[in-house]
């Protein structure tokens, strides 16, 4: 591996190899994404499955994404997580505000990223972030919400 990337803002990041990553990332000041947004968003996440990453889930709520993914492996090493976020805040928001006839910063600098550990349950893990859309009230069941998506073993 060339390089563990560890990169640090105000939240401290390492990069281990081969993990499942939980990603959170939020809107600039908890704004909240109207539909045509939350479809930019959802389409730009799934772009990049199986170029960068490997995606077993995405939620985009109204003012956040969760993303379960493992970075892809690249000859340098992992595709690091830092490069994968700015591929997809970078252009989501560069379409949303194109889209939306607006300016400005859609998404925080920040995020918020979780390395699998060995002994936890992958999936546990995965259905707390798919059940979100149900928690926050805006469907009964979540597999009914519009912007989340499964891995189900077929091509995004």
């Amino acid at each position: 591996m060339a390089y563990p990337f560890n990169y640090r803002r105000r939240l401290p990041h390492i990069q281990p190899d081969f993990k499942v990553f939980f990603i959170t990332f939020c809107t600039y000041r908890r704004w909240v994404l109207p539909p045509p947004a939350r479809t930019i968003v959802f389409d730009t996440c799934l772009a990049g499955h199986r170029k960068k990453f490997d995606l077993y889930a995405l939620v985009v709520m109204t003012d956040h994404v969760h993303l379960a993914l493992n970075p892809l492996i690249t000859p340098d090493g992992p595709t690091p997580v830092p490069i994968i976020l700015q591929s997809i805040k970078g252009a989501s928001s560069h379409r949303i505000n194109r889209v939306l006839h607006r300016h400005g910063k859609v998404w925080q600098e920040e995020s918020f990223d979780r390395a699998l550990r060995k002994e936890e349950h992958f999936e546990s893990k995965l259905w707390y972030m798919l059940e979100n859309p149900a928690r926050a009230g805006l469907v009964e069941n979540p597999m009914d919400y519009q912007w989340l998506w499964r891995n189900t073993g077929e091509a995004a």
